[in-house]
């Protein structure tokens, strides 16, 4: 995933140029899709601002179970299609959650949580709900700075912090995004979050996520394409509808 503020003029002369999306399908003939996998792991997917209006009966006519929408990005950017785009689905009978881009070198893991969960990140026990999901990866506005000139010490306490307060305000711990070899790089692999932090990996294109990283010893998501039947990124849940429905209200 990555940052929609594509036409804003970053402090530090940076052109926004990436864009945020999940989400999850059977494979296409594109060589982005995700390869073929067997139930019971369910499809779901994501969208942000850039899926504007989405056909959420068609989605889930196609197979679609859940999605997560993109909400927040750092504490000044909110998704303007996010109300339409969680009422709709949930509406269209999809189990639907929340995510925040991270932007560590804007503010602190609290500041940027309460923010999230003040424009549309809150979570609830109601089965349909998914936790909140901080998406962590490279710095879309810095080729140089993939880190955010943040050092992996700083990093693992900016998430900590981020964590912290989702903790503090809703009851649950986030679950977090981001790929192994960025973990690797920005966090020194830390292992701090395995035990307590579902794990959303992205890799794509293969049949298997890999390695997984910081200790972790199981994938709750897994982003495996960027393309597909559904709009935005193609995702895997590692479960039954039912047991993702569990996993929603938090047992």
């Amino acid at each position: 995933m990555a940052s929609e503020r594509t036409l804003i003029r970053r402090r530090r002369g940076v052109l926004a140029a990436a864009t945020a999306v999940l989400a999850l399908t059977v494979p296409t003939a594109a060589a982005a899709g995700p390869p073929a996998l067997a139930s019971p792991r369910t499809r779901g997917h994501d969208v942000s601002s850039h899926q504007k209006h989405v056909d959420w009966e068609d989605v889930q006519d196609k197979g679609a179970r859940f999605v997560y929408i993109k909400a927040t990005e750092s504490t000044d950017y909110h998704n303007p299609y996010f109300g339409g785009q969680y009422d709709g689905a949930r509406e269209a009978g999809l189990i639907r959650g929340a995510y925040h881009f991270a932007l560590p070198d804007e503010s602190s893991g609290a500041q940027q949580a309460k923010y999230f969960l003040d424009n549309g990140g809150d979570w609830q026990a109601d089965g349909w709900t998914l936790p909140p999901a901080l998406d962590i990866e490279y710095n879309p506005y810095s080729k140089k700075h993939k880190c955010y000139g943040v050092s992996k010490k700083k990093m693992v306490r900016w998430i900590r912090s981020f964590s912290d307060e989702v903790k503090r305000q809703t009851g649950r711990r986030p679950v977090i995004y981001t790929t192994a070899q960025w973990w690797k790089l920005c966090t020194g692999n830390s292992r701090a979050f395995a035990s307590k932090n579902p794990l959303w990996i992205a890799r794509h294109g293969t049949a298997r996520p890999g390695p997984l990283p910081g200790g972790w010893r199981h994938w709750t998501f897994w982003q495996n394409g960027t393309r597909g039947s559904l709009p935005g990124d193609q995702n895997l849940f590692d479960g039954s509808v039912g047991r993702l429905r569990t996993f929603a209200r938090g047992r």
